[in-house]
Protein backbone atom coordinates (compact mmCIF):
# COMPACT_ATOMS: atom_id res chain seq x y z
CA UNK A 1 0.00 0.00 0.00
CA UNK A 2 1.34 3.69 -1.09
CA UNK A 3 2.12 5.79 2.05
CA UNK A 4 0.09 7.98 3.84
CA UNK A 5 -3.38 6.29 2.17
CA UNK A 6 -6.00 6.18 5.01
CA UNK A 7 -8.38 3.33 5.44
CA UNK A 8 -11.59 5.16 4.87
CA UNK A 9 -11.14 5.19 1.53
CA UNK A 10 -10.47 8.89 1.16
CA UNK A 11 -7.86 9.90 -1.08
CA UNK A 12 -4.56 11.39 0.71
CA UNK A 13 -3.32 14.64 0.33
CA UNK A 14 -0.66 14.04 -1.97
CA UNK A 15 -3.21 13.15 -4.45
CA UNK A 16 -5.57 16.54 -3.94
CA UNK A 17 -2.75 19.21 -3.46
CA UNK A 18 -1.75 20.83 -6.66
CA UNK A 19 1.75 19.57 -7.52
CA UNK A 20 4.73 19.18 -9.43
CA UNK A 21 4.54 18.34 -12.92
CA UNK A 22 6.90 15.74 -12.48
CA UNK A 23 4.89 12.43 -12.40
CA UNK A 24 8.39 10.66 -10.87
CA UNK A 25 8.40 13.49 -7.95
CA UNK A 26 5.07 12.86 -7.34
CA UNK A 27 5.33 8.65 -7.10
CA UNK A 28 8.36 9.23 -4.81
CA UNK A 29 5.84 11.28 -2.05
CA UNK A 30 2.50 8.51 -2.74
CA UNK A 31 4.86 5.32 -2.79
CA UNK A 32 8.48 5.19 -3.64
CA UNK A 33 8.49 1.85 -3.23
CA UNK A 34 7.42 1.62 -6.54
CA UNK A 35 10.65 3.53 -8.29
CA UNK A 36 12.97 0.80 -9.49
CA UNK A 37 15.93 2.60 -7.18
CA UNK A 38 14.16 2.73 -4.04
CA UNK A 39 13.42 -1.10 -3.78
CA UNK A 40 15.82 -2.49 -1.13
CA UNK A 41 18.15 -4.83 -2.28
CA UNK A 42 20.16 -8.09 -0.72
CA UNK A 43 24.01 -7.14 0.30
CA UNK A 44 25.92 -7.82 -2.45
CA UNK A 45 26.25 -7.97 -6.91
CA UNK A 46 23.12 -8.91 -8.02
CA UNK A 47 23.90 -8.81 -11.33
CA UNK A 48 23.18 -11.85 -13.08
CA UNK A 49 19.73 -12.46 -11.61
CA UNK A 50 18.55 -10.54 -14.43
CA UNK A 51 18.72 -11.13 -17.99
CA UNK A 52 20.90 -8.20 -19.97
CA UNK A 53 19.68 -6.52 -23.03
CA UNK A 54 22.47 -5.84 -25.35
CA UNK A 55 22.94 -3.27 -28.20
CA UNK A 56 21.10 -0.07 -29.69
CA UNK A 57 22.28 2.45 -32.26
CA UNK A 58 20.97 5.61 -33.46
CA UNK A 59 21.69 8.11 -36.31
CA UNK A 60 20.65 11.24 -37.52
CA UNK A 61 19.14 11.95 -40.92
CA UNK A 62 17.94 14.86 -43.16
CA UNK A 63 14.45 14.12 -41.84
CA UNK A 64 15.00 13.24 -38.11
CA UNK A 65 16.00 10.05 -36.65
CA UNK A 66 16.90 6.27 -36.54
CA UNK A 67 16.81 4.15 -33.86
CA UNK A 68 17.16 0.10 -34.09
CA UNK A 69 18.17 -2.61 -31.70
CA UNK A 70 18.40 -6.19 -31.41
CA UNK A 71 16.44 -8.67 -30.24
CA UNK A 72 19.08 -10.76 -27.77
CA UNK A 73 18.83 -10.98 -24.26
CA UNK A 74 21.30 -12.79 -21.99
CA UNK A 75 22.28 -14.24 -18.66
CA UNK A 76 26.34 -15.03 -18.97
CA UNK A 77 26.68 -17.12 -21.59
CA UNK A 78 23.22 -18.55 -22.24
CA UNK A 79 20.52 -16.72 -24.56
CA UNK A 80 17.66 -15.72 -22.32
CA UNK A 81 15.55 -14.18 -24.78
CA UNK A 82 15.58 -14.06 -28.47
CA UNK A 83 12.81 -11.65 -29.04
CA UNK A 84 13.34 -9.14 -26.40
CA UNK A 85 12.48 -5.35 -27.49
CA UNK A 86 14.43 -2.44 -26.16
CA UNK A 87 13.78 0.36 -28.83
CA UNK A 88 10.08 2.25 -28.32
CA UNK A 89 8.55 6.43 -28.57
CA UNK A 90 8.96 8.08 -25.33
CA UNK A 91 6.70 10.00 -27.24
CA UNK A 92 4.86 11.69 -30.10
CA UNK A 93 8.68 13.47 -31.21
CA UNK A 94 11.02 10.52 -29.33
CA UNK A 95 12.92 7.11 -28.78
CA UNK A 96 14.34 5.77 -26.07
CA UNK A 97 16.79 2.29 -26.19
CA UNK A 98 17.98 0.95 -23.24
CA UNK A 99 20.84 -1.97 -22.65
CA UNK A 100 21.70 -4.01 -19.13
CA UNK A 101 19.40 -4.93 -16.67
CA UNK A 102 16.65 -5.59 -19.21
CA UNK A 103 13.86 -5.72 -16.04
CA UNK A 104 14.86 -2.23 -14.59
CA UNK A 105 15.62 -1.04 -18.36
CA UNK A 106 11.91 -1.84 -19.35
CA UNK A 107 10.17 -0.39 -16.18
CA UNK A 108 12.16 2.80 -15.98
CA UNK A 109 11.77 3.12 -19.78
CA UNK A 110 7.34 3.04 -19.11
CA UNK A 111 7.97 4.96 -15.88
CA UNK A 112 9.78 7.78 -18.42
CA UNK A 113 6.89 7.68 -20.75
CA UNK A 114 4.40 8.43 -17.97
CA UNK A 115 6.46 10.77 -16.78
CA UNK A 116 6.71 12.89 -19.84
CA UNK A 117 2.32 12.36 -20.57
CA UNK A 118 1.99 13.65 -17.27
CA UNK A 119 4.09 16.61 -17.54
CA UNK A 120 2.48 17.47 -21.20
CA UNK A 121 -1.50 16.65 -19.41
CA UNK A 122 -0.56 18.95 -16.33
CA UNK A 123 1.86 22.17 -18.09
CA UNK A 124 -0.39 21.88 -21.13
CA UNK A 125 2.53 22.02 -23.47
CA UNK A 126 5.37 19.59 -24.49
CA UNK A 127 9.06 19.22 -22.53
CA UNK A 128 11.59 20.40 -25.00
CA UNK A 129 13.95 17.79 -26.29
CA UNK A 130 16.70 18.66 -24.38
CA UNK A 131 14.30 18.90 -21.06
CA UNK A 132 12.80 15.25 -21.75
CA UNK A 133 16.76 14.22 -21.61
CA UNK A 134 17.49 15.81 -18.56
CA UNK A 135 14.47 14.15 -17.13
CA UNK A 136 15.74 10.91 -18.20
CA UNK A 137 18.68 11.56 -16.21
CA UNK A 138 17.54 12.33 -13.15
CA UNK A 139 15.51 9.04 -13.00
CA UNK A 140 18.91 7.45 -14.33
CA UNK A 141 21.04 9.07 -11.16
CA UNK A 142 18.11 7.93 -9.07
CA UNK A 143 19.03 4.20 -9.97
CA UNK A 144 22.95 4.43 -8.88
CA UNK A 145 22.50 2.91 -5.87
CA UNK A 146 20.95 -0.49 -7.78
CA UNK A 147 23.67 0.10 -10.33
CA UNK A 148 26.72 -0.18 -8.39
CA UNK A 149 25.19 -3.74 -7.12
CA UNK A 150 24.78 -4.79 -10.31
CA UNK A 151 21.46 -3.89 -11.62
CA UNK A 152 22.96 -1.01 -14.08
CA UNK A 153 20.64 0.49 -16.73
CA UNK A 154 21.49 2.73 -19.63
CA UNK A 155 19.67 4.42 -22.10
CA UNK A 156 19.95 5.78 -25.46
CA UNK A 157 17.59 8.75 -26.34
CA UNK A 158 16.73 10.53 -29.57
CA UNK A 159 14.11 12.25 -31.27
CA UNK A 160 12.95 14.87 -33.73
CA UNK A 161 13.27 18.62 -31.73
CA UNK A 162 10.48 20.36 -33.23
CA UNK A 163 11.86 23.84 -32.19
CA UNK A 164 14.86 23.70 -34.26
CA UNK A 165 15.86 26.18 -36.53
CA UNK A 166 17.04 24.01 -39.14
CA UNK A 167 14.46 21.31 -40.04
CA UNK A 168 17.21 19.69 -41.62
CA UNK A 169 19.14 18.80 -38.51
CA UNK A 170 16.46 18.70 -36.17
CA UNK A 171 17.74 15.08 -35.19
CA UNK A 172 19.52 14.90 -32.03
CA UNK A 173 20.79 12.02 -30.30
CA UNK A 174 21.78 12.20 -26.19
CA UNK A 175 23.52 9.32 -24.10
CA UNK A 176 23.73 9.08 -20.50
CA UNK A 177 26.19 7.25 -17.79
CA UNK A 178 25.12 5.35 -14.53
CA UNK A 179 25.44 8.82 -12.33
CA UNK A 180 22.96 10.51 -14.70
CA UNK A 181 25.57 12.22 -16.76
CA UNK A 182 23.61 13.37 -20.23
CA UNK A 183 25.72 14.05 -23.63
CA UNK A 184 24.69 15.16 -26.77
CA UNK A 185 26.13 12.95 -29.76
CA UNK A 186 26.49 13.72 -33.07
CA UNK A 187 25.74 12.05 -36.15
CA UNK A 188 25.17 8.39 -34.27
CA UNK A 189 25.93 6.38 -31.20
CA UNK A 190 25.14 2.95 -30.11
CA UNK A 191 25.14 1.75 -26.50
CA UNK A 192 25.49 -1.82 -24.92
CA UNK A 193 27.88 -4.67 -25.64
CA UNK A 194 28.02 -4.60 -29.40
CA UNK A 195 28.46 -0.73 -29.33
CA UNK A 196 32.06 -0.74 -30.30
CA UNK A 197 31.67 -2.98 -33.25
CA UNK A 198 28.29 -1.19 -34.28
CA UNK A 199 29.77 2.43 -33.84
CA UNK A 200 33.33 1.16 -35.80
CA UNK A 201 30.72 0.42 -38.56
CA UNK A 202 29.07 3.48 -38.49
CA UNK A 203 32.16 5.66 -38.99
CA UNK A 204 32.65 3.95 -42.63
CA UNK A 205 29.36 4.35 -43.61
CA UNK A 206 27.59 7.16 -41.92
CA UNK A 207 27.36 11.07 -43.57
CA UNK A 208 25.64 13.87 -42.89
CA UNK A 209 22.35 14.60 -44.43
CA UNK A 210 21.51 10.95 -44.59
CA UNK A 211 18.35 10.13 -45.95
CA UNK A 212 15.66 8.05 -43.69
CA UNK A 213 15.92 4.86 -45.97
CA UNK A 214 19.44 4.90 -45.90
CA UNK A 215 19.07 5.38 -42.11
CA UNK A 216 17.45 2.58 -41.57
CA UNK A 217 19.81 0.91 -43.81
CA UNK A 218 22.76 1.54 -41.97
CA UNK A 219 21.50 0.76 -38.84
CA UNK A 220 21.01 -2.26 -39.63
CA UNK A 221 24.04 -3.02 -40.83
CA UNK A 222 25.66 -1.70 -37.66
CA UNK A 223 23.81 -4.23 -35.96
CA UNK A 224 24.34 -7.12 -38.29
CA UNK A 225 28.39 -6.03 -37.53
CA UNK A 226 28.10 -5.88 -33.74
CA UNK A 227 26.16 -9.46 -34.10
CA UNK A 228 28.90 -10.37 -35.86
CA UNK A 229 31.56 -9.59 -33.33
CA UNK A 230 29.48 -10.13 -29.96
CA UNK A 231 28.10 -12.83 -29.03
CA UNK A 232 25.48 -11.31 -26.57
CA UNK A 233 24.12 -9.58 -29.78
CA UNK A 234 21.68 -10.69 -32.02
CA UNK A 235 21.95 -10.97 -35.87
CA UNK A 236 18.37 -11.23 -38.13
CA UNK A 237 17.07 -14.52 -37.23
CA UNK A 238 15.77 -15.82 -40.87
CA UNK A 239 14.93 -18.61 -39.31
CA UNK A 240 12.82 -17.88 -36.99
CA UNK A 241 11.16 -14.33 -38.59
CA UNK A 242 12.94 -12.14 -35.42
CA UNK A 243 14.68 -8.80 -37.26
CA UNK A 244 15.49 -6.00 -35.36
CA UNK A 245 13.09 -3.43 -34.00
CA UNK A 246 13.61 -0.18 -35.97
CA UNK A 247 11.82 3.30 -35.25
CA UNK A 248 12.08 6.35 -36.53
CA UNK A 249 10.73 10.15 -35.29
CA UNK A 250 10.73 13.03 -37.87
CA UNK A 251 8.00 16.09 -38.43
CA UNK A 252 5.70 13.48 -38.67
CA UNK A 253 6.05 11.54 -35.43
CA UNK A 254 7.24 8.65 -34.38
CA UNK A 255 6.95 5.32 -36.21
CA UNK A 256 7.76 1.42 -35.70
CA UNK A 257 8.77 -0.47 -39.17
CA UNK A 258 6.53 -2.62 -39.60
CA UNK A 259 7.51 -6.36 -39.37
CA UNK A 260 7.68 -7.11 -42.90
CA UNK A 261 9.44 -3.72 -43.52
CA UNK A 262 12.54 -4.53 -41.02
CA UNK A 263 12.68 -7.82 -42.65
CA UNK A 264 12.86 -6.65 -46.26
CA UNK A 265 15.86 -4.07 -45.08
CA UNK A 266 17.78 -7.09 -42.67
CA UNK A 267 17.40 -9.88 -45.72
CA UNK A 268 18.94 -7.41 -48.30
CA UNK A 269 21.30 -6.50 -45.40
CA UNK A 270 21.98 -10.39 -45.51
CA UNK A 271 22.18 -11.08 -49.33
CA UNK A 272 24.90 -8.82 -49.18
CA UNK A 273 26.81 -10.25 -46.77
CA UNK A 274 26.48 -13.58 -48.44
CA UNK A 275 28.67 -11.76 -51.80
CA UNK A 276 30.71 -9.85 -49.49
CA UNK A 277 30.85 -10.97 -45.73
CA UNK A 278 33.24 -7.66 -44.32
CA UNK A 279 30.17 -5.66 -45.61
Amino acid sequence: MAAGFDPSGRLPAVFTTPGTSSFTEFLSLAAPDLLPGRRPLPVGASADVSPHATTIVALTTADGVVMAGDRRATMGNLIASRDIEKVFAADAYSLVGIAGTAGVGIELMRLFQVELEHYEKIEGAMLSLHGKANRLATMIRNNLGAALQGLAVIPLFAGFDVDAEDPAHAGRIFSFDIAGGVYEEKGFDAIGSGSLFAKSALKKRYRDGVSLDEGVRLAMEALYDAADEDTATGGPDLTRRIFPVVMTATAEGSRRLTDDEAAAVAEEVVRGRMENPGG
